[in-house]
């Protein structure tokens, strides 16, 4: 409450307390809650942002996302709602970068950010601390951005330290904030892609013993990167003994949940052979972690439906694809169970926006597609973006073979989208359902692709990030589609249509070239 609010509440109360026979009854003023006062770029132009991060010696928080994403609106129903977060925000300069608004795909593509959501904290020259890990619990995230806060040096900085020769003068919080770095996400800004499984694996062996949390973790990271780039693990024998250890000991693994709850299906595929019974050793002491976890009242919710949902993953391991997977009873039980819980905790918007679509999908996996169905209808009239649970219908009718209803959901999400970026994105998902499930309806299509063209809007940003990505594998499919000539006619339409869209383009900007690439087959677009 700020000093006037506070002198006004108490004229108001002495006023309450007079013995006068007619004071009126009085309502205690509330005070307003306290939110963090985000910041947001004009178009694609953050240097003033960072010129007033400069002048105030402040580092900058930059968070991308999208009002859709569902571990965006996770992010903003634990995190950035929290007291602790929204006073460390005061430290900082808060900017809030939405895919939808103007410039941002183009500053998504400066910062080599990719996926929503993404978060970096930066030094006030600009220079890249650290990116977050947005899918850690919030007491674990808050740990990872003030370690941040604090550091006097970035984890690019540290990273060369820790590789080096003078590794073990490192601090334990360089060790957890090496750890704890958002991986997934780095975008080939410390190492590429190829090497990050190697590094990791490097790391977890030059971490003190003392430090066991972030060793557990960098050892951890390590096989998921192995298993995402498709590479060789380091160490494989040694490797799975530490992930058995990791998932025996119930305080490793509850610090490290979102690994395993989130990997185990790879993970385990690149530790053990199929059939193998080390397959089976690993699978039953994983199970007996995510169990575990399902049971922990501490957890969120949310969590809890994650870890079920995992074991619902490692179930199907080896299965035959099928709408109607064999599941135990027990498993299935459990999956309802977690769902309605889940259901019945998610009060607020952003929660629910998060928490509906991934309970919908546990049921789609656990081949529970009517009761799918009935929970994601339930939601459209009050979702904030129902045309993402849209989506999860039409993915539904697919599974069953309804190919009429899929495309029926995806036009309606495309129809409901709102957003430059989004609409594009549910667009392009349209008319790449509408080539796999009716490539005969040509009319169909050509309307489809026709209508996401004429929004395109002929200016540079939207030729970046996201956007490019999107038009880029849409003109594949609808090449591949017109592979044999048949479809010739509307091709040539449509390629004079976007190049209409290209010729409004500034004649030398890299955009234009991107632009025209489109309908050029296997084309090898500049990286914007």
């Amino acid at each position: 409450m700020n000093r006037i609010l506070a002198a006004v509440f108490l004229v108001l109360l002495l006023q309450a307390c007079s013995k006068e026979p007619d004071a009126p009854a009085l309502t205690a003023v509330k005070p307003v809650p306290a939110t963090v006062a985000w910041v947001k770029p004009e178009g694609a132009n953050i240097e003033a942002i960072f010129e007033q991060a400069r002048a105030a010696s402040k580092p900058v928080f930059l968070y991308w996302g999208a009002v859709w994403c569902p571990p965006c609106n996770q992010i903003k129903a634990t995190v950035f709602n929290r007291q602790d977060f929204i006073e460390r925000s005061k430290l900082f300069v808060p900017v809030y970068l939405d895919g939808d608004t103007q410039g941002a795909q183009k500053l998504g593509a400066r910062f080599k950010v990719r996926g929503y959501p993404t978060m970096i904290l930066f030094k006030p020259d600009g220079t890249e601390l650290t990116r977050l890990p947005g899918e850690v619990e919030p007491s674990q995230y808050m740990e990872v951005l003030n370690l941040g806060l604090v550091s006097g040096s970035s984890v690019k900085e540290s990273l060369a330290r820790a590789l080096g020769a003078d590794s073990a003068s490192l601090t334990p919080q360089v060790w957890r904030q090496l750890a704890y770095y958002s991986w997934d996400q780095d975008e080939a800004q410390l190492v590429p892609p190829k090497d990050r499984a190697q590094t990791l694996h490097k790391l977890a062996l030059a971490c003190p013993a003392a430090e066991r949390e972030a060793s557990s973790r960098l050892a951890l990271k390590a096989v998921v990167a192995a298993a995402q780039e498709k590479v060789a693990l380091p160490q494989q024998a040694a490797a799975l003994t530490r992930v058995q250890q990791i998932l025996g000991d119930a305080v490793l693994a509850r610090s490290n949940l979102d690994v395993l709850v989130n990997y185990a299906p790879d993970m385990l595929e690149r530790l053990t052979p199929a059939g193998s019974p080390a397959r089976a050793d690993l699978k039953a002491s994983w199970i007996a972690a995510l169990d575990r976890f399902a049971a922990d009242a501490s957890l969120s919710y949310a969590d809890r439906l994650s870890a079920v949902s995992t074991k619902v993953a490692l179930a199907k391991l080896g299965q035959a694809k099928s709408d109607k997977p064999a599941l135990d009873a027990a498993l299935l039980a459990q999956v309802r169970a977690a769902v309605q819980a889940a259901d019945k905790a998610a009060s607020s918007t952003y929660e629910r926006q998060s928490v509906i679509p991934n309970a919908a999908d546990v049921l789609t996996e656990a081949g529970l597609l009517d009761e799918s169905d009935a929970m994601l209808k339930a939601e459209l009239p009050k979702a904030l973006s129902p045309y993402y649970h849209m989506l999860g219908l039409a993915g539904n009718a697919r599974q069953r073979g309804d190919k009429a209803a899929s495309l029926d959901w995806s036009e309606q999400a495309w129809n409901a989208s709102k957003g430059p970026a989004t609409r594009l994105q549910w667009g392009g998902s349209y008319v790449n359902r509408l080539i796999e499930l009716s490539p005969q309806d040509s009319a169909r299509i050509e309307k489809a692709v026709a209508g996401v063209l004429t929004e395109l809007d002929a200016v540079p940003e939207t030729f970046y990030e996201r956007n490019r990505r999107g038009l880029e594998k849409m003109g594949q499919r609808l090449l591949a589609w017109n592979s044999k000539g048949e479809h010739a006619v509307v091709i040539r339409k449509l390629k004079a249509q976007m190049d209409g869209v290209c010729s409004r383009l500034p004649a030398q900007d890299e955009s234009r070239a991107a632009c025209a690439a489109v309908f050029k087959p296997h084309a090898a677009v500049a990286k914007t």
